[in-house]
């Protein structure tokens, strides 16, 4: 995997631009849930959407934002463990600069 780095991040307002400040996903068992839009950026030659629940100890999920051919952006799982760990352990690198979170 490459390596990605803050420098390298590019901050981007696709889905926010398409949808508003929420998005509604499905889960495999056909329950939709509401996600506010937190974060878009790109690194690479890849975009990424960070997406939270209300409430206090929501956890924020991290998935990859593509374009469908009709230029509407989609988002999908990141599949890949080490993809995910590299974009997670980024996005903290950027909300948090200079802290060391483990």
């Amino acid at each position: 995997m490459a390596d990605r780095s803050a420098d390298q991040v590019e901050w981007t307002s696709k889905l926010k631009d398409a949808y508003g400040e929420t998005v509604e996903l499905e889960d495999e068992q056909g329950k939709s849930s509401v996600y506010n839009i937190i974060a878009e950026f790109e690194v690479g030659d890849h975009g990424y959407a960070v997406l939270g629940t209300s409430g206090t100890g929501a956890e924020h999920e991290i998935l990859r934002i593509v374009v469908s051919p009709d230029g509407i952006p989609e988002l999908e799982s990141i599949m890949d463990d080490e993809e995910w760990e590299d974009i997670s352990e980024l996005y903290d690198e950027l909300t948090f600069p200079g802290d060391d979170v483990k």
